[in-house]
């Protein structure tokens, strides 16, 4: 399995207990992941690189503030959440998934890390009443069918980040196609822009304001 060596070099100034929280991170999915798939089998021993840096993307492009409200939709064990929520202790974060078993995953995993800023739920996303300042998620369908599922979950006054109360989505491949379906504003941010792995050659994370 890789090691957690990968995270520290593009994030050095974590402390010492986000060190040690990103490096139990490994053992506590293989662990799971041998009870309830929530990585696929094959992919587990990339857990660093696939899924924690990958979620940590997001990172590279928002620094979210102390208190602020982020709704991870579609969260499966944990993905984006999870690393986010160790990145920034202070923020608020909600994991949502409508399959039961993944969140029991989330919870076992923040209880583990002490994670104080994770709340876990098995919802859909049309059912959420809150409002966040941001919606993340990991391509769990097409742009234009997870707008409609959380645009009316964002917050609408102004927002106190450096980009305005939004979306940032982790998504692959050719975009053009579906986010043309979308007719609204939005910005790209190659993930091959921060980090050098072959894996985010064609990874990105969309950004689409309210």
């Amino acid at each position: 399995m890789q090691t957690s060596n990968t995270i520290l070099e593009y994030f050095p100034s974590l402390t010492e207990i986000q060190k040690l929280q990103i490096n139990q991170l490994g053992g506590l999915y293989k662990e799971w992941n041998d009870k309830i798939n929530v990585v696929s089998r094959k992919d587990i021993e990339n857990i660093y690189i696939n899924h924690v840096l990958h979620s940590l993307g997001i990172a590279k492009v928002m620094s979210f503030n102390p208190q602020a409200e982020v709704l991870d939709v579609g969260t499966g064990g944990g993905f984006p959440g999870i690393p986010l929520a160790i990145l920034f202790p202070e923020t608020r974060f909600h994991l949502v998934d409508s399959i039961g078993k993944k969140i029991t995953v989330v919870n076992e995993v923040a209880n583990a890390l002490g994670l104080n800023n994770v709340r876990a739920e098995q919802i859909r996303a049309e059912q959420i009443k809150g409002k966040y300042d941001f919606v993340v998620s990991r391509a769990v369908t097409r742009m234009k069918e997870f707008y409609g599922w959380v645009e009316n979950k964002i917050k609408e006054q102004e927002s106190t980040h450096t980009l305005d109360n939004g979306i940032l989505y982790l998504k692959g491949g050719d975009l053009d196609e579906e986010m043309n379906e979308l007719k609204c504003p939005y910005s790209v941010y190659n993930l091959s822009d921060y980090f050098k792995e072959e894996f985010f050659e064609t990874k990105r994370v969309v950004y689409v304001p309210l």
